[in-house]
């Protein structure tokens, strides 16, 4: 019995790992550097998510920076998912150890000095490959506030927020997967505390469309 939970505990450590490696590979980071020769963190918030790619280089790249990171955590929690599946007849939990990592990557890389993104985009994807029922009320928070009050963050936070709440209702009233949905929507929401703070502030820059770079608009 102790060897077959110390497989489990060994293929969970491996899952993050591999998790871990695929989040580091940040969209934005690698397509500001690779191909527009620039680093999106040194610009705008510093942060190295979409929303600061966004405002930083427009829309030409966007979408690359997009399927990049949704691309990397459908790959993460399909092996997670996979490999659970084999061992334990655990696909859900495959998915969070998998997207866990992933977000994990993504935030604090290390290839790129742990400054990473918000993980909004990749835990975006997770919820959908975790339940749609959990991705549709999750994106519907999303997209609610953030047309609603032009505030990405807090269309993220709130969102974020969310999946620990529906993973518990829809995904058999797990304690497991709650706690590690906890675990992923703690991440998300600490790594938006500043936003948090210029929120309640009413300082937070609101969305703006825009195709163009800053510098190609002067």
């Amino acid at each position: 019995m102790n060897g077959i939970w110390g497989i489990y505990l060994l293929s969970w450590l491996i899952l993050l790992l591999l998790g871990y490696f695929l989040g580091c590979l940040n969209g934005s980071v690698m397509i500001s550097h690779f191909v527009i020769r620039d680093d999106v963190r040194q610009h705008g918030s510093g942060n190295a998510g979409l929303t600061n790619f966004y405002r930083t280089y427009g829309a030409r790249y966007a979408l690359g920076v997009i399927l990049f990171d949704m691309g990397k955590t459908v790959l993460a929690c399909l092996l997670g998912g996979l490999v659970m599946r084999y061992l334990a007849g655990d696909w859900r939990l495959g998915v969070l150890l998998g997207g866990l990592g992933c977000e994990l990557g993504h935030m604090f890389p290390v290839f790129f000095g742990f400054k990473g993104g918000k993980g909004i985009l990749s835990g975006g994807t997770l919820v959908w490959l975790l339940d749609w029922r959990v991705g549709l009320i999750a994106w519907g928070l999303f997209a609610a506030l953030w047309l609603l009050t032009k505030y990405v963050s807090l269309g993220s936070v709130c969102a974020a927020a969310s999946m620990p709440v529906t993973t518990f209702f829809f995904c058999g009233q797990s304690i497991l997967y709650t706690v590690l949905a906890v675990l992923i929507a703690a991440l998300v929401i600490w790594c938006h505390r500043e936003n948090i703070t210029r929120l309640l502030h009413h300082q937070e820059r609101k969305f703006q469309w825009h195709t163009g770079t800053p510098k190609e608009k002067e």
